[in-house]
């Protein structure tokens, strides 16, 4: 039996509250840079937009690249000396970072500051483990949607007012960033309880599990998991096909000016907002989490059908709330993975899944915005087809539901708790009354000898 101790209510709820603030915090500040990095940039270099242009690519590349890189690190640090040390080094290194940022004078020195940034921004995978933690199985899927809402909003919330910002001075973004960043650790540091007893933690560090590569050996330990992890790979790459053409694409074939893009992403962002953080709580316990996915993927795929083979914009829009129902499969899918493995490696787990969506960064758009641009060149393979790069987007996730159907075979369910009807609106009303992380936990069984 578990002889953890617990945590009052009110510092529970704080615990989960900083968890989600701490996401949508980290967010805003990487979303406030984004409007103005380009034209800084371009300032640095003395004013060539195109060498800016490939400048600004591999400003991309490097930040995904180290999240790869570090999100298992960080996992397995985690894993050994605790969450919060991890969360709260990684706030505050993001707030030194953008100070740096905001000072540098040459383009190096901005560079190296965006290679911390994707570092430090590994520590989500950390955020994931910490809800695994403290939250009991049949309420992961709520909490990862949650979770994922708050990722939604300082996305959304972070360019708006980093263009408003930047219009006032172009380093004025990264001053704010830092701010949030260094209110966050602060705040962190007076509220945050550790999630992780010592007894729980992995009896050492070990750089061979520390390394995207050697991630991968845990999700091969573990057959569901690592067939929901591909299916999680493909929900991300396909991700991308929006990321890199959205822009391109509704252009090219619809006329859309920056104002129509803008107003269509923003839908975007808070239909998918409300779908993680409302729908994937009220549904949970009606459908439960295996449903959940496959019914989640079939929509998304209907969605970008519908992108793809739109050829008038109204029928385009109608594949929006599609796609942002599609958001209903990765809550629960990251919610069955944490099922299977032990809690000594939920941080290994986020940090090899945290390093599988950053893989999906580096190749997905040059994947998608290639195949955006033969398809509307003299040399494509079929004709009048611009919107390829949903199609394909519609084929992955096709292979994902797939995939997704063995695997649920072969997988127990975790039934919703029988006392759940109607699910409080309120970011974490339901864990308030829990007595602590662990107690609520399934108990592993007692190790038998030899």
């Amino acid at each position: 039996m578990d002889q953890s101790p617990t945590l009052p209510a009110p510092r529970h709820r704080a615990a989960l509250n900083f968890i989600f603030v701490t996401v949508m915090l980290d967010m805003l500040a990487f979303g406030i840079i984004i409007p103005v990095l380009p034209h800084l940039i371009v300032q640095l270099i003395g004013g060539s937009i195109s060498r800016a242009a490939v400048w600004s690519g591999a400003f991309g590349a490097l930040f995904m690249l180290m999240q790869f890189v570090f999100s298992p690190v960080q996992g397995a640090l985690s894993d050994r000396f605790g969450r919060r040390t991890v969360i709260l080094i990684s706030s505050f290194g993001l707030g030194i970072d953008f100070i740096v940022m905001a000072m540098a004078p040459v383009l190096w020195l901005l560079f190296v500051g965006r290679a911390v940034s994707g570092v430090c921004a590994a520590s989500f995978s950390t955020a994931n483990a910490y809800i695994a933690d403290i939250t009991p199985k049949e309420k992961r899927a709520a909490a990862f949607g949650t979770l994922g809402a708050a990722f939604g909003i300082g996305f959304i919330v972070g360019p708006a007012l980093g263009g408003f910002l930047g219009h006032l001075h172009i380093r004025l973004p990264f001053w704010v960033a830092a701010g949030l960043s260094l209110i966050n650790f602060g705040y962190g540091y007076f509220v945050l309880p550790e999630s992780l007893p010592k007894e729980k933690r992995s009896a050492r560090f070990d750089w061979r599990h520390a390394n995207p590569f050697g991630a991968v050996v845990l999700l091969r330990r573990y057959p569901q998991v690592f067939g929901l992890a591909t299916v999680f790979f493909l929900i991300n790459l396909a991700q991308f096909s929006l990321n890199s053409t959205y822009v391109l694409y509704t252009d090219y074939r619809y006329g859309w000016g920056p104002q129509a893009v803008g107003y269509t992403l923003g839908l975007v962002g808070l239909c998918s907002g409300l779908v993680q953080a409302v729908l994937v709580r009220r549904l949970m316990p009606k459908l439960g989490e295996q449903r959940m996915i496959l019914a989640g993927l079939l929509l998304c795929i209907v969605g970008y059908v519908c992108f793809g083979f739109a050829s008038v914009a109204w029928m385009f829009l109608l594949g929006i709330p599609f796609l942002c129902l599609g958001g209903l499969a990765g809550p629960p899918a990251q919610a069955m993975m944490t099922h299977q493995v032990d809690p000594h490696e939920q941080g290994r787990l986020q940090g090899a899944l945290t390093s599988l969506a950053s893989l999906a960064g580096i190749f997905g758009p040059a994947l998608f915005a290639n195949l955006f641009a033969l398809f509307i060149s003299d040399h494509a393979p079929v004709q009048h087809l611009p919107g390829a790069a949903f199609v394909l987007a519609a084929l992955l996730l096709f292979a994902a539901a797939l995939i997704a159907m063995r695997v649920i075979r072969h997988t127990p369910v975790v039934a919703p708790l029988a006392t759940e009807g109607v699910i409080p609106m309120t970011p974490f009303n339901e864990f308030s009354s829990e007595p602590l992380p662990h107690a609520s936990l399934p108990q592993d069984p007692p190790e038998q000898s030899p």
